[in-house]
């Protein structure tokens, strides 16, 4: 597998793909599938205990890069290895893996680094200093470039004898760059072979919307032998062409060429799954002590008592302390926290609890918070009219956000915050926070705009928090309205964030009825299983190929 992220190592994940890198080798594992790594190292993801394989020469960018070549043994799985890339471009954001590029070049210095990924794989694999795999699986637009190579570069012919499978974690980041006239280019990284690529390859690998532009998600879909989307539904919302007006995110331009892979049944939707082994026991106080050794303990299906309430605002506290310790001055989102938490624990210590905790995690995007941001025919937006029913209709009640990403949409989110007792907004990331936010809520709002798996509604899924989502995507095919969770449409943005705070309502009015016990019973219930997926992997995807 070839990706830009693997949550199997410390420091490198940022979004849900590090989460699929990380947990599909052990499932693949169970059904006698071995699955090696590679990635770039990012100056900072070597490990003491690396073993050194040597260094080679790569042409790229007009000359002889040296690429040194480590491998470490797979820490969750006996006999598969991770393989690290080091060189001096990895390491062009210090201790980060993406870098924010600007405006004017996006995605220039990303899109140059993850070429170079996609040439040293390529020729550390024909060289044989890594051995020769029966597929080949791409992950997502920065290993694009090496469906390319495979297909097109001369040199590289010998990877045309394995099976490649191309998966689209997220179609709308596609690694868009010129083709040329640019120091991040097709030009500027392979000229040779941009100076042999006929009308008939160049037309395979250009943007359809950008024709003087590379695209290299394009190159994945295009140029593998399956295409894998990380559900079933958002298989078959990609077929059909976007249309913001309406709300609805579909092929992003690219579904013309995913429905001619589609017509040659090349195009599979299979679900991500969700580890059920790792439930943190030491969140709560009242985790079931009869559990079998070596199991999780099974959290409680209750509303959120006070020392699981004092041990939430003692994790927030710690998280917005770590946060201080790169920073040379206090952010003004922070101390909105920071007296929001106080005034809390003034409650907690008086013996009060939120009446009804709502939380969500995820990245600042567009894609995660288009619709709170919706401003509708009230002059006032999704979120802002939820914080103000949420204060009629529920006073002691509190939603916590998590999340970080976007400046502008942290701004929107700070104003609120600072406007709204009942919503406390926390601007970053903290592993333990967002476990005790699973585990503590009453219910978990995730209102993407289009989602094409989502792993945060699973998790909380796991700890018995029933969610509220967009009927799109994964989250069409992991939660069920009035089952096991809840679900809002709409067509159009205005409708979209009307229906999301009709059924909010709904989904309040239902709290502490046995209806919703049964409800929070059947989320916890639900299992999307990785040994399971795994099958699916092994006779849709790599089978036959």
């Amino acid at each position: 597998m070839v990706a830009a992220e693997n949550g199997a190592l410390a420091g490198a994940k940022v979004g849900g793909m590090a989460d699929v890198i990380r947990d599909l080798p052990p499932a693949l594992a169970g059904v006698d599938l071995c699955v090696d790594v590679i990635m770039p190292s990012y100056g900072f993801l070597t490990s003491p205990t690396a073993q050194a394989l040597g260094e080679f020469e790569v042409a790229f960018g007009g000359r002889s890069e040296r690429v040194k070549l480590v491998v470490i043994p797979h820490p969750r799985v006996d006999g598969a290895k991770i393989y690290l890339l080091e060189h001096g471009l990895w390491q062009s954001t210090s201790g980060k893996i993406y870098s924010q590029g600007s405006a004017e070049r996006p995605f220039a210095d990303d899109a140059t680094k993850f070429a170079l990924l996609c040439a040293s794989v390529a020729k550390a694999l024909v060289t044989g200093l890594i051995p020769m795999p029966q597929v080949l699986h791409l992950h997502d637009w920065h290993a694009g470039c090496l469906a390319m190579l495979r297909a097109f570069a001369p040199e590289y012919s010998a990877l045309k004898t394995i099976g490649c499978v191309f998966s689209i974690h997220n179609l709308a980041l596609q690694g868009i760059r010129p083709l040329s006239q640019d120091a991040s280019s097709l030009a500027a990284w392979f000229p040779d072979l941009f100076a042999a690529l006929s009308d008939g390859q160049r037309q395979l690998i250009v943007d359809p919307r950008y024709p003087h532009c590379i695209n290299p998600m394009r190159m994945g879909i295009v140029l593998s032998d399956r295409v894998h989307l990380v559900s079933p539904s958002y298989a078959k919302e990609v077929l059909l062409p976007s249309d913001v007006a309406a709300g609805f995110f579909g092929g992003e331009g690219l579904e013309q060429d995913l429905r001619r892979k589609a017509a040659e049944a090349k195009v599979i939707g299979i679900l991500n799954g969700c580890n059920y082994s790792d439930l943190n026991p030491h969140l709560s106080s009242n985790l079931s002590s009869s559990s079998p050794k070596g199991q999780p303990a099974t959290p409680p299906l209750q509303h959120i008592q006070l020392d699981e309430f004092k041990t939430l605002l003692t994790t927030i506290e710690a998280a917005l302390v770590e946060w201080q310790g790169t920073q040379t001055q206090v952010s003004g989102v922070d101390m909105i926290a920071f007296a929001r938490t106080q005034a809390h624990w003034r409650h907690a210590l008086a013996g009060e609890v939120p009446t009804f905790l709502l939380t969500s995690v995820g990245r600042l995007t567009d894609q995660k918070v288009l619709i709170l941001r919706q401003q509708l025919p009230s002059g006032c937006s999704v979120l802002e009219t939820l914080l103000t029913q949420l204060q009629q209709a529920q006073p002691q009640a509190l939603f916590i956000l998590l999340g970080s990403g976007d400046a502008e949409i942290a701004k929107f989110f700070q104003s609120l915050a600072a406007k709204y007792a009942n919503f406390l907004f926390l601007q970053g990331y903290h592993e333990l926070l967002s476990e005790c936010l699973y585990q503590y809520g009453d219910l978990f709002l995730m209102p993407s705009s289009f989602e094409p798996c989502g792993i945060s509604q699973m998790l909380a899924m796991r700890a018995g928090q029933p969610c509220l989502v967009h009927g799109v995507g994964g989250l069409k095919d992991t939660v069920h309205d009035g089952i096991d969770g809840f679900v809002f449409n709409g067509n159009g943005l205005i409708e979209q964030g009307e229906g999301f705070l009709s059924r909010l309502k709904e989904a309040i009015d239902c709290f502490n009825s046995e209806n919703w016990s049964k409800i929070r019973m059947n989320a916890r219930a639900k299992r999307f299983d990785w040994s399971q997926i795994a099958q699916l992997y092994q006779q849709q995807l790599y089978d036959n190929l």
